[in-house]
């Protein structure tokens, strides 16, 4: 928008002022508005997030790893197409499960390609990083967010999710992941969530969760907050069972304690 010949350039208009400390709030909340507008707009309710490495790379690259981590960026394609594929089977339900990752390359980039691989829309969350952040291609094109601050983007993570799906991965990985279930343990995360962890001999080697137990760092209750699976068939079956019944089924009331821990039985630690 352009001002009249004379008269003052607009507040709004102004990059040394939107760029200033004083506007920082200014900057916070357009983090928070733009994602609001296009999930408005897209009419996307529910998200399904997947979380994991991105360093482990598509197997036409050249730097594909040869070791046993290089068989779950395909694993994640897949079980993101047909989570997709049964999403927009869905009929007589508002229900969408859309696929949302952080947008990069490695894991995130194979969640996003499986979405896109189904003909499904997918969210990426970037942020601005070093190295390795760079949106991947098949980010649906208005879902695809830059974010400057961690805190907007890992709102955006927890506030429509609906699953949780977390493949190895590193630092942020980790952090991602402990965040969501600090905020599912204490309540803060009123909603219900399936959080499956991908890989169980890899998770059980890097967190020692019954030692947390054994010491009272956490109670046993809380290794019901999340679910193991090794392969996409069996992820698929305990993710499709767990929306199913949290989320499409809601004439049916559950148990208190499956809201607070809606695993599927059979498949807790």
């Amino acid at each position: 928008m352009s001002n009249k010949p004379g008269r003052d350039q607009l507040a709004y208009e102004k990059p040394e002022f939107l760029n200033s400390p004083e506007a920082r709030s200014v900057r916070i909340l357009s983090e928070y508005l733009d994602p609001l507008r296009e999930f408005r707009l897209n009419h996307i309710h529910d998200t399904l997030v997947f979380f994991g490495s991105a360093r482990i790379p598509a197997p036409e690259d050249p730097h594909f790893p040869t070791h046993t981590m290089g068989r779950y960026y395909e694993e994640c394609r897949e079980l993101a197409r047909r989570l997709t594929e049964w999403s927009m089977s869905l009929t007589n339900t508002e229900r969408k499960f859309v696929v949302c990752t952080g947008g990069g390359p490695g894991i995130m980039e194979a969640a996003n390609r499986g979405a896109h691989d189904a003909g499904g829309l997918s969210i990426g969350l970037n942020i601005g990083l070093p190295m390795e952040q760079a949106p991947n291609p098949y980010i649906t094109k208005d879902l695809s967010f830059e974010f400057h601050y961690f805190f907007m983007r890992k709102f955006w993570f927890s506030y429509l999710a609906k699953a949780l799906i977390v493949f190895p991965g590193g630092f942020g990985t980790l952090d991602e992941l402990t965040e969501i279930l600090t905020l599912v343990q204490t309540r803060k995360l009123h909603k219900k969530m399936v959080c499956l962890l991908y890989g169980t001999s890899f998770w059980r080697k890097i967190i020692n969760f019954d030692a947390l137990v054994e010491t009272g760092m956490i109670s046993q209750q809380d290794l019901n907050l999340f679910v193991f699976a090794d392969d996409v068939d069996t992820a698929f079956d305990i993710l499709k069972s767990g929306l199913t019944k949290l989320y499409l089924n809601p004439e049916v009331p559950l148990p208190e304690a499956e809201i607070k821990t809606p695993a599927i039985a059979s498949s807790r630690v």
